[in-house]
């Protein structure tokens, strides 16, 4: 299963790519929503784990412009942010599930499997 990780935060990339390779996943990553488009459309994931704040394009705005290309993209948000509202503004947005950090592993990889089996 392939997976992109889209997080500013490089020690949360490495946490992500640690638990998911351990899992068998393989493992890409990008530091901001624009790299992430550019990722998304050359590698087309399975699934991708996107970080809400984040420079040059946040990760709502990349989740609205994924899902315009791709209306199939399944997207789990991973946000520290928990402010009112964001997390049914990020299912607006496309995403499949909303995740806060931080997370349990096992919640995590349960929402990833989830996900697959749709």
């Amino acid at each position: 299963m392939k997976l992109l990780v889209v997080d500013d935060a490089p020690e949360m990339l490495k946490a992500f790519r640690d638990i998911l390779e351990a899992h068998g996943c393989e493992v890409y990553e990008a530091e901001n929503g624009e790299e992430a488009l550019i990722k998304y459309a050359d590698m087309k994931p399975d699934i991708v784990l996107m970080d809400i704040l984040m420079p040059r394009l946040d990760g709502i705005s990349a989740t609205k412009r994924i899902i315009q290309g791709d209306p199939f993209a399944k997207i789990i948000v991973i946000s520290a942010v928990g402010k009112s509202g964001l997390e049914k503004e990020c299912l607006v947005a496309g995403a499949k599930e909303f995740v806060v950090k931080p997370f349990k592993v096992r919640e995590l990889l349960n929402s990833i499997d989830s996900l697959v089996k749709q």
